[in-house]
């Protein structure tokens, strides 16, 4: 597809309303993190454009599986998805209660498998969440802490470690997974 037939076909999806959000954000995600060499860079600004605005509009699973989606280039999920605090809801419902199903949405998994997540003792599954949900650090800590209260500081460590030493790429694929389990699927850290 030509780059004007590929505008095109964008802008009509734009048109067709809220009902084609998320699959609109996802097509626009995909072809900004494979740039075709023959498309314009000027049409790229106008992508980021289209991206920002769906973003805005569509579900917080659609933007979890946006952040997944675009993990591989953040100054691009910076200038395009909402500035939202994940961190700070998941914090506050860890605090509040209602942790598993604010966890659910913010990573974009059933609540099944976020319940299976938090009851990881290890802390392993929940460290492959938040790497792979581009949970910072200091958030992930507070999680772990409020999850499992009762753990010692070498368990601690142990599980600031798990995070710290995880790569992103390999979390991201993870967290994929997560998102589409098989039938009786189990956390596997």
């Amino acid at each position: 597809m030509t780059a004007s037939q590929k505008l095109s076909h964008l802008l009509q999806l734009a048109d067709q309303g809220p009902a084609l959000r998320a699959a609109l954000a996802e097509e626009v995600a995909e072809l900004l993190i494979n740039w075709p060499s023959d498309y314009p860079a000027s049409m790229r600004g106008i992508c980021e454009t289209l991206l920002a605005k769906a973003a805005r509009d569509v579900d917080a699973a659609t933007r979890a599986r946006l952040r997944v989606q675009l993990y591989s280039d953040s100054e691009l999920a910076a200038r395009v998805l909402p500035r939202e605090s994940i961190s700070h809801n998941l914090v506050a419902a860890a605090r509040n209660g209602g942790l598993p199903a604010v966890l659910a949405d913010s990573l974009g998994v059933e609540g099944r498998m976020a319940q299976q997540i938090l009851e990881d003792e290890s802390g392993a599954a929940l460290a492959v969440a938040c790497k792979g949900a581009q949970i910072d650090r200091a958030a992930f800590s507070a999680l772990a802490l409020l999850t499992r209260p009762g753990r010692d500081r070498a368990g601690m460590v142990a599980v600031l470690d798990a995070y710290d030493s995880l790569p992103l790429s390999e979390a991201t694929r993870v967290l994929r997974g997560w998102r589409e389990p098989a039938p009786n699927a189990h956390v596997a850290a």
